[in-house]
């Protein structure tokens, strides 16, 4: 049994648990609506509304007219408003700058979100050891990310009327590495009701977290090229279940991030690949780790990716109304979510580190 000190330590270690996950999970809630934010920015155009990185200045909004017009008559020099929104009055430019604006606002809150929380319970001896380098790299990773998402935006402000699908599909993929990372931590510091699963189990959860992360990398693309407003039927793709001219470019390669039918088909296979992918992680839980908590989250988790892949099909077949595509993209969120916290379930909670060590 254990005596009065060492109860004491493992209470004060669970309460620092508690508070450390708490904390994390509001940081991934603040993600995912930044992520939705992000969407809604990316289908109303809005991205290249504000036209300079002004980190700390740029908090402040236009406040009377003369700024409003300032910030208009910036945008009038973009290629976007020269070549396609020449008819653009001052409303319509508060429409979208507003959308812009948010989404910056709340990235930047982001990192305030996680940075003064880190410092405090660092400085309260509230983190374990072995979680300090994991949440340096993930404030380190979202300092990355805010210049990755400049990044994309400069590439939007002098030739083209829209940023780089190559950027626009880093700077999402980023962010899901930062929205997994946070996650996993804080998952990793929950209580389990069951015991690890077998190597084999975890090994094809963490490969289900990669081929999400990857088909969403595949919809940026789709995103980045405007694929998902042709092409609009389903089964068949152009009327057939293999279209033409998937290779129209040369080199053949640029035809995976140039090509919009090649882009949407390489997505919709990515899709049906998850969704097999999905059904085989079910029936190997089943038979690996059966009458476990870990095969009932793979039905979850399958569950899930048919959810979604019927949100996908519908999206498409509409033509991407904004509402199902912001739909589409939060349940893309929801799917990575739980695909982490499956994976990351499989392996059980972090071990309790003694006293002295994590004091060190």
């Amino acid at each position: 049994m254990m005596d009065r000190s060492t109860r004491g330590a493992v209470g004060k270690a669970a309460r620092n648990r508690a508070l450390v996950r708490t904390w994390l999970y509001v940081v991934a809630v603040v993600l995912f609506g930044l992520f939705l934010v992000g969407g809604a920015t990316r289908l109303t155009n809005s991205g290249l509304s504000i036209t300079e990185w002004q980190p700390i200045h740029g908090v402040i909004p236009p406040l009377n007219a003369a700024e409003w017009q300032e910030e208009f008559a910036k945008y009038k020099q973009i290629p976007e408003y020269k070549v396609l929104n020449r008819d653009m009055d001052l409303a319509g430019f508060k429409r979208i700058f507003w959308w812009e604006w948010t989404h910056r606002l709340i990235a930047r809150s982001v990192g305030f979100i996680f940075a003064i929380p880190l410092i405090v319970l660092w400085a309260a001896g509230c983190i374990e050891r072995r979680l300090k380098p994991r949440l340096v790299g993930i404030l380190a990773l979202g300092g990355l990310q805010g210049a990755i998402g400049w990044w994309m935006v400069m590439s939007g402000l002098a030739h083209r009327t829209d940023v780089s699908q190559y950027r626009l599909a880093i700077h999402l993929t980023t962010a899901c590495l930062i929205f997994i990372a946070t996650l996993a931590v804080a998952r990793g510091l929950a209580p389990h009701s069951e015991r690890p699963a077998t190597r084999s189990v975890q090994v094809f959860a963490g490969w289900m977290v990669a081929l999400v992360l990857f088909q969403i990398y595949l919809g940026a693309l789709v995103a980045g090229t405007n694929a998902g407003f042709s092409y609009n039927t389903w089964p068949l793709m152009d009327g057939r279940i293999v279209p033409d001219g998937l290779f129209v470019i040369e080199p053949a390669w640029r035809n995976f991030f140039e090509n919009p039918k090649t882009v949407q088909f390489i997505h919709r296979c990515g899709a049906y690949t998850v969704w097999i992918v999905a059904l085989a992680q079910m029936i190997f839980a089943f038979r690996h780790a059966p009458g476990t908590t870990h095969a009932r989250r793979a039905i979850v988790f399958f569950l899930l990716v048919t959810l979604q892949a019927t949100i996908g099909i519908a999206t498409l077949l509409m033509q991407v109304p904004i509402d199902l595509g912001l739909t589409h993209q939060a349940m893309a969120l929801v799917v990575l979510a739980f695909a982490t916290a499956h994976w990351r379930g499989t392996k059980g909670a972090y071990p309790l580190e003694s006293p002295a060590a994590a004091s060190a």
